[in-house]
């Protein structure tokens, strides 16, 4: 997940710690996506009706260490009573208004292929905020797919439908010929956040926030483990 644009609503100075965004904050990815392994950690307590937790029980949960767990929180703000933990509802709460993930999410998928249908079907995404309004294809011919029958489209309609559901999320699944010309397309659209599984490096606007997931790569970096 990207954070949003700084907000014209007053200026950085102006607002609490935990609302300014990422790039106004200047917060290194790797607490941001920590942040997100603590999300995922607090929603599994709160599923088992746990009312408190210390950082060293949610370090442990994740491999961390409890001065980690301290310094990530405290980036944000102060969280948690000393003695006493953090309130798992309400830490979770916060962690999600941080991460922007605290309302549902409209995202678009370009690429209806294996894996792209794979991606409309897996129920995930919605757990976590993120629904899939809308899928494009060159060979689109129209219906729906997934079990939330996300509607599919020629990609030709892109800008348009981008624009009607007032999308800034998108997913790429694309060829590697067309990455970086649907890309351009997305951004021209008002994409802001990307999820890009071709294996490709994009040339966009700094502006754009752009993740990378190499499937094959991965593997590889597996393989040399696995040995």
């Amino acid at each position: 997940m990207t954070a949003s644009p700084p907000s014209d609503n007053g200026s950085a100075k102006d607002r609490p710690d935990h609302l300014l965004s990422p790039a106004e904050r200047r917060i290194p990815a790797a607490v941001i996506k920590r942040l997100s392994l603590y999300a995922r950690a607090l929603q599994n307590l709160e599923r088992d009706k746990v009312e408190k937790v210390s950082s060293t029980e949610l370090a442990r949960a994740l491999g961390l260490n409890s001065a980690q767990v301290r310094k990530d929180l405290a980036t944000f703000g102060q969280f948690g009573v000393p003695g006493f933990g953090y309130p798992v509802a309400d830490l979770r709460k916060q962690v999600r208004q941080i991460l922007g993930t605290d309302r549902e999410i409209h995202v678009a998928l370009v690429g209806v292929g294996h894996l792209g249908t794979a991606l409309l079907s897996y129920a995930g995404f919605r757990r976590q905020g993120f629904r899939i309004v809308c899928a494009f294809d060159k060979e689109a011919k129209g219906g729906h797919v997934g079990e939330e029958q996300v509607p599919v489209y020629d990609v030709e309609e892109l800008e348009a439908r981008l624009a009607e559901h007032a999308i800034t999320f998108a997913i790429l699944t694309v060829s590697v010929d067309a990455a970086q010309s649907i890309a351009n397309r997305l951004v021209a659209g008002g994409v802001t956040a990307i999820l890009n599984f071709v294996p490709v490096r994009l040339q966009l606007p700094a502006q754009v926030t752009v993740h990378y997931v190499d499937l094959a790569l991965e593997m590889e970096s597996l393989s040399y483990y696995a040995r």
